[in-house]
């Protein structure tokens, strides 16, 4: 049974057309902007099929943003405030408290700002293919054609966007689409709505997102590329990333099940944790490691400690090692990391934010460094850090990302902060310090990595 129609009227006098759909823990799920149709998408067998099994756990709720669909066409703000007023007049108009917020593409960087600015009433974000920056996505060569292309070729735009966006293997689908894009909007209100949709910058957002986060990412897609959602899930305190397999913008098209699935582990009500009984400290375990997952890995290790051993003695060399534990554990304690093993002279550690992980190291440096300055004997450690997605088994982690973090450890000095570009990247606009320390070549690497100095000195 098609959804019947509802209207909600924005504070500037727009009427939003919506519908919902189920029973429920709500989950709004927002316009791919500027393109949205929602009595034309449910004639679409892709997208109803996508809606109704959306739709069997919880209340779905859908609408047409400004100047497209059902919603009024005469308007002329399409800016990031006028977008979310759209969404505000709806969550009101149902009298939401509590919501789930799904959001994807152009939609991204409205879904972050409603979330940072409605803390109280956004339980949980689900961010598909998209960014908090749109020029971080529209640089390509593509889409600059694409750009060009929607002021000239309206038919022609909207048919080559509907194979780049369906998939060049589903032409029936694409041709669907294509007549679909050109039932959501004009080619005026179009190239208005880009116009806008182009200068939307929410990075500074990203921090004040308080609410549970998944990203998910399609790994073969190249517009957006995965680059762009790893930032972005390095840049929010509580977000993960989850990389599907296939290569459309349409979540519904290609293996639809997995990303329902993702959604549907996401969404689901946490029971209550059972109060556990205190434990020995003998039996106390340490820190899970990162769950699977983009993870930045840090490596310390203290130079010289068999020297040091022989030189010093057992015990004197123990005491400071444990001095060496202590500092390195209350930096993880104090930046979120985990402790996912010690190799004797050293730690293996993982954290779900480069950010973090950065800090980290440099809290770890400063600390040594001020132990060094009233010791008799100085505790000089290295830092190497690497960003990736490591292989979790039974609280370890293995793989390429976690070796070549302990290669950029090992090739470090004392008292130095190595980091691959990986890692420089996923921190960009942030202030960190570094020193582009050129190319290494690397045990059990074919190719040379690039090294950054991270320069922790106070």
């Amino acid at each position: 049974m098609e959804p019947r129609i509802q209207y909600a009227q924005t504070k500037d006098g727009v009427n939003i057309a919506f519908w919902t759909l189920g029973k429920g823990q709500p989950l709004v799920h927002m316009p791919s902007l500027p393109w949205s149709h929602i009595q034309q998408e449910w004639e679409m067998p892709g997208y109803r099929r996508w809606y109704e099994r959306l739709a069997e756990k919880r209340m779905l709720v859908r609408y047409d943003g400004r100047g497209s669909g059902l919603s009024d066409r005469d308007v002329t703000d399409y800016s990031l405030d006028a977008h979310l007023s759209d969404l505000e007049a709806v969550v009101d108009r149902l009298s939401l408290e509590n919501l789930a917020l799904f959001g994807g593409f152009n939609t991204g960087p409205v879904a972050i700002t409603y979330a940072a600015r409605h803390q109280e009433r956004v339980s949980r974000l689900v961010l598909w293919c998209t960014w908090a920056r749109t020029s971080d996505a529209y640089q390509s060569p593509q889409l600059q054609a694409f750009r060009a292309l929607r002021g000239e070729d309206w038919e022609t735009y909207t048919e080559t966007v509907s194979h780049a966006s369906v998939g060049w293997s589903e032409p029936e689908e694409a041709r669907r689409m294509a007549a679909y894009l050109r039932e959501c909007v004009t080619q005026e209100a179009a190239q208005a709505a880009y116009g806008a949709i182009h200068e939307f910058d929410v990075r500074a957002l990203l921090l004040q997102v308080r609410s549970p986060s998944l990203v998910l990412h399609r790994r073969q897609l190249r517009l957006p590329e995965v680059d762009v959602a790893r930032g972005l899930v390095s840049r929010m305190p509580d977000a993960r990333l989850a990389l599907l397999e296939g290569t459309s913008l349409m979540p519904y098209v290609g293996d639809m099940e997995t990303v329902l699935a993702a959604i549907d582990e996401f969404l689901a009500p946490r029971k209550p944790a059972k109060p556990k009984k205190p434990k020995p400290a003998k039996q106390k375990k340490r820190k899970a490691a990162t769950p699977p997952g983009l993870a930045t890995i840090l490596f310390t290790d203290v130079e010289g400690s068999t020297a040091l051993t022989q030189r010093l003695g057992d015990a004197t060399a123990r005491d400071l090692l444990r001095q060496h534990e202590r500092i390195v554990r209350e930096a993880l304690k104090a930046h979120g990391g985990s402790e996912v093993k010690t190799t004797g002279d050293g730690f293996m550690t993982s954290f779900s934010s480069a950010t973090r992980a950065l800090e980290s190291a440099i809290a770890m440096q400063r600390a040594f460094a001020a132990h060094n300055e009233s010791a008799e004997e100085p505790i000089l450690v290295r830092v190497g850090l690497n960003a990736g997605e490591p292989v979790a088994e039974e609280k370890d982690l293995f793989g390429t990302a976690v070796n070549l973090a302990a290669r950029i450890c090992g090739h470090a000095e004392a008292g130095q902060i190595l980091a691959s570009d990986v890692v420089r990247q996923l921190v960009a606009g942030k202030d960190f310090l570094f020193t582009d320390r050129g190319e290494a070549s690397l045990k059990g690497f074919d190719e040379p990595v690039r090294l950054y100095e991270v320069r922790w000195e106070a």
